[in-house]
């Protein structure tokens, strides 16, 4: 039974690594809900979701960065974004959303709760050939639908960025095919936006598309039961920037696959429009096989299994480790292969136990050759040169995991070819796989979430001025700090981190912590250009789970070391820390803590280059590296300022 939204909060204690922290949760907002308004949720609140919620057409769901919500195991909560509705969950690289399991650590297992399922306008195809569809999960005439009159396929359902799901994946029907999957796309429009997405030991399929055109970007999927990227049912969206791993002992009693792509399941006759016609480029797509020799689960199949006269196409992607890299599957995706419909480009395929096969027909001139005709291949995983990509037992634990990292000299960090039309509106970048030399799933990815300690968001409300960004008559302007809570005593390690946006007319910015313990700490700020202050002496307290304040402007005292300036009525960090350091990674790390001779040299260097944009040298962050820059930075210079810390 539906009912409607309301809200009543529960106040309950949660502790976080031995220290208590009050914390609200709410387990009745989504408690078999349908909502038809506007609902917004608040980080500070833990949420409990409880049977089927859907948010109805014409209605919207903002879930703020850093919130999570739990998924009832006996219920099996699960979120759906119906036809004319839109979720905005906008989380952050510090600070992402997450959808995970009720139970402990250590407790946490495949399908503990059901998932997140997303319905839009945009064009699909069915069996029977009619123009929409139930999606499935439901049992027959249950479930929502998705498709229809009239087609929208630039339909926009909302954002859904830097989202955990974890735990996700249920068959509530006992019917073989019919799964509520981690998250599932039925109809979704190129107007959504979808992007950094993990899901973690789903149930079933971890993402899976019917029909469609929205363009995902940066997601994972991590030791899923079935298939790490299913398509179906006409999806036509574009792909770029994947990760799927897998568990040698879990896989799926329907075959476990990379990827698995059907144009529908009415075969022979399944050639309806719109043709499911997926493009992916720099997917990494990891299997259970280290070596040919690894004993894995014997449900485990292929890197891709590609039927049911589907004509996707893949490139810039690796393929490792599966019992066999690619199964062409029946006459119709034979022929749109040997005719060139179906592509598979400048991919790197190493250590399947079968390069690929065949069945229902033949490619030209075999499997084996076709592949190595238009891809690389090698015998061995190690020759791709990956960090270490099947070190993942146990999960590993940490925020910069870097596994499947390409590693110096490395094939995959070279070779990418864009210059095919079909890749038209995909980012050209020179390596082949989910990862060149940066990281992406640093912060927000979790690679170890049967184990480790769920976040407690927690917001600090935080006021500084950058000096250079301030003018009395005209107030700030806003920009980016990265604010540590750092311990208190020696040797002050860094405990948590967060960026945020200063607002300029307020001066503060909120920052989401989401780790640290209640206690006390230091704050140390960076800011692109401005020397970096530390808090007062002594730290400050923090409370988890609760608002925290912090005022840098109203004293010079404020700051460690009264290391700040008075500029007409507020207290502001220095301005002109520009060079020094490495010249890699966040842009902070080109500051070296003093405002010298080096850092006029760089930014005379810019001016006299008539540097324009969002760069170090520009100290007054006018977008114009020029005199107003020099002049401040000169002025500190002649103080000598440096850093001042404990």
């Amino acid at each position: 039974m539906r009912i409607i939204f309301s809200i009543i909060c529960i106040a309950m204690i949660l502790t976080v690594s031995g220290i208590t922290s009050a914390q609200t949760v709410d387990s009745t907002t989504l408690n078999s809900s349908s909502i038809s308004g506007n609902v917004v949720l608040t980080r500070t609140t833990t949420y409990l979701m409880k049977g089927f919620n859907y948010i109805e057409n014409g209605g919207s769901i903002t879930i703020p960065a850093g919130t999570v919500i739990k998924g009832d195991f006996e219920t099996k909560g699960t979120l759906i974004i119906k036809r004319g509705a839109q979720i905005f969950a906008s989380g952050t690289a510090d600070c992402p959303i997450v959808f995970t399991s009720e139970k402990p650590a250590g407790q946490r297992n495949a399908g503990d709760w059901g998932g997140i399922i997303i319905l839009g306008r945009a064009a699909i195809n069915t069996a029977t050939g009619v123009d929409s569809a139930e999606i499935e999960g439901f049992g027959a005439g249950l479930g929502p639908v998705y498709g229809g009159q009239p087609v929208v396929n630039n339909d926009n359902s909302g954002v859904f960025r830097y989202v955990r799901l974890e735990f996700p994946g249920v068959n509530l029907t006992g019917v073989s095919g019919n799964e509520i999957n981690g998250l599932t796309m039925g109809g979704v429009g190129s107007g959504t936006t979808i992007e950094y997405v993990q899901v973690s030991y789903s149930g079933d399929d971890s993402f899976e598309w019917f029909g469609g055109r929205v363009n995902p970007k940066y997601l994972i999927a991590y030791k899923g039961l079935d298939d790490d990227w299913d398509c179906d049912n006409g999806f036509q969206g574009k792909i770029q920037y994947g990760l799927s791993v897998r568990d040698k002992d879990i896989a799926d009693v329907s075959s476990s696959n990379g990827f698995e792509i059907d144009n529908n399941v009415n075969s022979p006759s399944n050639t309806n429009n719109p043709r499911t016609r997926p493009f992916f480029s720099n997917m990494t797509v990891v299997g259970p096989f280290e070596t040919t020799g690894t004993v894995v689960n014997p449900l485990f199949q292929r890197g891709g299994h590609l039927r049911r006269n589907m004509q996707a196409c893949i490139y810039n992607s690796i393929i490792m480790g599966w019992r066999a890299g690619i199964r062409f599957d029946g006459s119709g995706v034979i022929n749109d292969a040997n005719g060139g419909t179906v592509q598979l480009r400048t991919n790197i395929f190493s250590g399947n136990v079968t390069l690929a096969d065949q069945t229902g027909g033949t490619i030209t001139p075999d499997p084996v050759t076709f592949i190595n005709n238009f891809n690389t291949s090698y015998a061995a995983n190690t020759s791709v040169q990956l960090t270490n990509p099947f070190n993942i037992y146990p999960d590993p634990s940490g925020n910069n995991i870097t596994n499947w990292i390409p590693a110096g000299g490395s094939p995959a960090l070279s070779g990418a070819d864009f210059t095919n039309a079909n890749l038209s509106g995909f980012e050209n970048v020179s390596y082949r796989g989910a990862f060149g030399t940066n990281n992406w799933t640093s912060n927000w990815a979790q690679f170890n979430p049967k184990n480790y300690t769920l976040p407690v968001p927690t917001d600090y409300n935080i006021t500084v001025i950058a000096q250079g960004f301030y003018n009395g008559a005209t107030l700030n302007k806003a920009d980016t700090v990265r604010v540590y809570l750092r311990n208190n005593t020696a040797p002050y390690s860094v405990v948590d981190s967060a960026a945020a946006v200063i607002n300029a007319t307020t001066f503060t910015g909120t920052f989401c912590f989401n780790y640290a313990p209640s206690g006390t700490y230091y704050l140390q700020v960076r800011q692109r250009n401005h020397l970096e202050t530390w808090s007062k002496s002594g730290g400050e307290s923090y409370t988890a789970g609760s608002v925290n304040s912090y005022n840098f402007t109203t004293s010079s005292s404020q700051a460690y070391g009264s290391n700040q300036i008075l500029s007409g009525s507020k207290y502001c960090m220095y301005g002109g820390d520009v060079a020094g350091g490495i010249s890699s990674g966040e842009i902070y790390n080109y500051q070296d803590g003093s405002i010298d001779a080096a850092d006029l040299s760089a930014i005379d260097n810019d001016a006299l280059n008539s540097l324009s944009g969002y760069y170090p040298s520009d100290v007054t962050g006018d977008d114009f590296v020029d005199s107003g820059d020099l002049s401040i930075t000169d002025n500190n210079s002649l103080l000598s300022v440096f850093t001042a810390r404990p």
